[in-house]
């Protein structure tokens, strides 16, 4: 006798209904879904008892005849798709046709609808899977799912569900998300007869965005589409990194009017925003992403909540390249805002010595750049721009690191060893210095030795010296990292480190790299090393440890973009050592310095690690304070 048989079809939609319905959410997802692809332009979804009672979600769309109501049903009944190559290219949110029977073999389900041009609407009750009556009624265009009791057959699966709270948490997070999917529908979700979310059509998505998210402020848009296609197409908003929102911030990706829960696209949108969050601190906001179908794979999970990209990787660099072309649009706006007679991006004028301090105590104003070509020591004196045009590229994974134009500086004469570790001297803060005309702000002063006090129109500016400092060097350390043009500074006396066996493997891997960080490093037998030159903007810190330090840096990762991010880390960390720091005193010229180079940068409102540099304060804001207003 066979020991294979096929199962009972009641028994085979209960298995299936525990792959699609996990819990509540899931249902109100698929009927959700199910109203969409009907052309509903106003959606009611109704829930008592956790959604274990009732789920009944109410739609305008196109409705059904009776045939249908009986053929939606039947196992992977569905209108969505006919042809095997319709698989290749969905273009709609549901297409199995298996939701409805899954959902009614774990409920007791009713279901009303009834067409447009029909005088009269079905109705369908259903017992745990089994049709009981069907009859015509009265009803509205559109169709009424009411699902009770689900998984009232199902005692055990019941049992895994949490508590009310938590459930009707995850119902709230499904209608949010195809309300931000579907912005052109009205979306009402009542809780125990209490209306608990009203997303209405006539706002626009980042309104409807914001009061979702309960964010009162402005939203850095993102935009982006490649040339001359239709699609791909990026587009959504984020909540700027520096301010805070209520709750776990989050970002929501949608991939074709679709809610997904995708890890590639997560970090592509990190990735976009590296330097400007905060370790732990997560983005949030929305991104929507638009491609062709036959480019997204979406029948990879029963709950179609996770989809597949034939080409994965050209995505997650298109995400990165869409995010940090929004931040550099968003750093232009605050630019316009905080420096009235800034230089818009691309039209600035070429910085060059002669319009900073000189003395070499001035590392605020000092370009540290020096035209190495290969890595090379070379007469320090610039060369003529013809010759720098010809200096080495180097191309890295990571999309942070951009093409730069040309820097010209002379190297620095050698340090000896007191030098090194001498901190130069700073003269005392002098208040109330004269206007710059370059950067449009008025100096108030400094306050702690690291807070710069301006005023910006009606606006106190506070701007972290050290913050601002370090990512003006971090910039600047990039460029010239990618033209192989750091400075070094030979040392008089050069010094002997020992290393580890990790360490002396991260040199050999990465000596090229450490080459062009300004190092100078050989081999003097056995585990020690003799360093006899630094980045000349590390002249003041002790050798060894500066290269110690940032030999730390390097991971044992040789491709892809985590190279290129550890590298950034690299960069970053000199850029650090070499700023400012919390408490030096500025001269009224190093103010203004670090101003207009400010005002002048691409980027400039976080430090590489994702501080904030600047904090603005309304003149409404300070009468508040004063009980003014």
């Amino acid at each position: 006798m066979s020991k294979i048989r096929v199962l009972p079809e009641q028994l085979a939609n209960r298995i299936a209904a525990g792959e699609v319905v996990e819990r509540p959410a899931s249902v109100v997802k698929e009927l959700i879904e199910n109203s969409l692809d009907a052309g509903a332009d106003r959606i009611e979804i109704e829930i008592e008892g956790g959604g274990t009672r009732l789920i009944r979600v109410i739609d305008n769309g196109e409705g059904m005849d009776e045939d249908d109501v009986l053929l939606c049903l039947e196992r992977h009944g569905t209108s969505k798709i006919s042809a095997d190559q319709d698989l290749e290219a969905i273009n709609s949110l549901g297409f199995r046709g298996e939701a409805i029977p899954s959902i009614a073999s774990v409920s007791r389900m009713t279901i009303t609808s009834r067409q447009q041009s029909a005088e009269l609407g079905t109705t369908a009750i259903l017992n745990y899977g089994k049709l009981t009556k069907i009859h015509e009624t009265g009803c509205s265009r559109g169709t009424i799912m009411e699902i009770r009791n689900l998984f009232g057959n199902t005692p055990a699966r019941r049992k895994f569900l949490r508590t009310h709270r938590t459930e009707l948490g995850h119902i709230d997070e499904v209608v949010k998300s195809y309300g931000l999917a579907a912005a052109e529908v009205t979306f009402i979700l009542r809780i125990d007869g209490r209306e608990t979310l009203h997303l209405d059509s006539g706002h626009s998505l980042a309104h409807r965005l914001a009061a979702i998210m309960h964010y009162p402020g402005d939203f850095i848009e993102v935009k982006h589409s490649e040339p001359g296609e239709s699609l791909p197409q990026i587009s959504g908003y984020l909540v700027p990194p520096e301010q805070s929102i209520q709750g776990s911030a989050r970002i929501r990706i949608l991939v074709n009017g679709r809610s997904v829960k995708d890890r590639m696209l997560t970090h592509g949108v990190a990735e976009g925003l590296r330097g400007f969050l905060m370790k732990g601190k997560n983005p949030a906001g929305l991104v929507h992403l638009r491609l062709s179908p036959a480019e997204v794979d979406v029948n990879v999970h029963p709950t179609k909540q996770e989809v597949r990209f034939r080409r994965s990787r050209d995505i997650h660099q298109l995400i990165v390249q869409a995010i940090q072309q929004a931040i550099h649009g968003y750093q232009q706006t605050l630019k316009n805002s905080f420096f009235p007679s800034s230089v818009p991006v691309g039209h600035g004028v070429p910085e060059t010595d002669k319009q900073l301090p000189r003395s070499r105590e001035d590392r605020l104003s000092h370009e540290i750049s020096s035209p190495h070509a290969k890595g090379e020591e070379v007469a320090p004196y610039p060369p003529p721009p013809g010759e720098r045009n010809q200096q080495q590229e180097t191309s890295l994974s990571s999309p942070v690191f951009s093409q730069p134009a040309p820097l010209v500086t002379a190297e620095p004469p050698p340090v000896t060893r007191a030098e090194a570790a001498k901190e130069p001297s700073r003269p005392q803060p002098v208040f109330n210095g004269p206007e710059n005309k370059r950067h449009g702000l008025q100096v108030i002063g400094q306050f702690a030795n690291l807070y710069i006090f301006c005023q910006s129109g009606d606006d106190l500016l506070v701007i972290d010296q050290h913050a601002a400092h370090e990512r003006l060097l971090f910039e600047e350390l990039k460029q010239q990292f990618l033209r192989n043009a750091i400075a070094r500074q030979t040392l008089l006396f050069p010094e002997t480190v020992e290393l580890s066996v990790a360490d002396i493997q991260k040199v050999e891997q990465y000596g090229d790299e450490i080459d062009k960080m300004g190092f100078t490093i050989r081999e003097f037998g056995g585990s020690s090393y003799v360093i006899s030159a630094v980045p000349a903007l590390g002249g003041h810190s002790s050798p060894v440890e500066l290269f110690l330090d940032i030999l730390e840096q390097f991971g044992s990762s040789n491709t892809g973009s985590r190279r290129g991010s550890m590298l950034e880390d690299v960069l970053a960390s000199m850029a650090c050592k070499a700023a400012v720091k919390a408490g030096d005193a500025l001269a009224p010229e190093e103010i203004e310095a670090l101003l207009d180079k400010m005002a002048r940068a691409d980027l400039f409102s976080h430090c590489p690690h994702g501080r904030p540099v600047l904090k603005v304060f309304s003149d409404t804001d300070i009468k508040k304070w004063f009980h003014r207003t």
